[in-house]
């Protein structure tokens, strides 16, 4: 795995380190994508020291601008003439309706937002790949998605868990899609449920019934090294080599729900991001 090249998004804390930690174990090349840089970086030198493998390279993004996406695709795309892995694992869960640069519903801008937007600046450098995989973590937790498309963005009403599960749903819808656009290509897209995993996912909860929940909830996950096993293993492994649209818990393929079949929330779902991120504007002037 010398030659190949994987991007991870938030790389720094949790499964993501751990996945970034053990792909640069394996040999990839493995760009650190974070927010706070100096976290980043006491985790790319944590991987490095580990590892023995200088080619771990830390690149700032907040994700939930859409301009600092667009300027971090730029960047990869100056510094490497391929990509092989992109992984999305960066997530979060807000207490409080929040909004972004671009005005935007926060959980759904990182969570499903970004990723939509990044896959497709970065497709240019998957498609130089020999066998270029996209995957993405989402979340059992897609099973309690309200999905309402009149209220994608929680102007009525804003529930966290909500709010969370749609972005979850909105991952796999994502990767379904994207599968199937991409077949014949040659890249493919998986998407998995991590587990319950022991991080600091949720950390920034107060004392209120949520925060409780997670409390109470926390001695009972996994560990982040059970938790990225499926990413890691969709990242690298050979037994999933041309498996695209899937989505995966504990490293096989399990069926999602039925609104993440569903064709007619699939297509709606890629329209209204296609406008939410101006894609289309963005290929065409890049």
């Amino acid at each position: 795995m010398e030659n190949q090249v994987c991007l991870i998004t938030g790389a720094n804390s949790g499964i993501g380190q751990v996945t970034a930690r053990e792909l640069a174990r394996a040999g990839m090349t493995v760009l650190m994508v974070c927010r706070d840089v100096r976290k980043g970086e006491a985790a790319r030198r944590e991987i490095v020291a580990a590892t023995g493998n200088g080619r771990v390279a830390l690149l700032r993004c907040d994700l939930s601008d859409q301009e600092d996406i667009v300027q971090l695709a730029e960047d990869v795309r100056r510094q490497h003439d391929h990509l092989d892995v992109l992984l999305h694992n960066a997530g979060l869960i807000g207490e409080k309706r929040t909004l972004t640069a671009q005005g935007l519903e926060t959980t759904l801008a990182v969570n499903h937002l970004a990723p939509f937007l990044l896959t497709h600046l970065l497709l240019p450098l998957l498609r130089r790949s020999r066998e270029p995989r996209i995957v993405t973590v989402s979340s059992e937790a897609h099973r309690f998605a309200r999905l309402d498309f009149n209220d994608l963005q929680s102007e009525k009403r804003y529930a966290p868990l909500v709010a969370y599960a749609d972005s979850k749903l909105a991952n796999i819808l994502f990767t379904r899609s994207l599968a199937n656009q991409l077949r014949g290509e040659g890249i493919t897209a998986n998407c998995l449920h991590p587990g319950g995993v022991a991080t600091n996912f949720g950390s920034g909860f107060g004392g209120g019934l949520l925060g409780l929940a997670m409390t109470l909830a926390r001695p009972f996950f996994i560990s982040p090294e059970k938790g990225a096993e499926t990413s890691i293993f969709l990242a690298s492994s050979p037994a999933v080599k041309g498996v695209s649209g899937q989505y995966f818990d504990r490293k096989k393929p399990k069926e999602p729900s039925q609104k993440a079949l569903s064709h007619y929330n699939a297509q709606r779902l890629w329209e209204i991001s296609e406008q939410l991120t101006r894609t289309r504007e963005r290929m065409t002037n890049d």
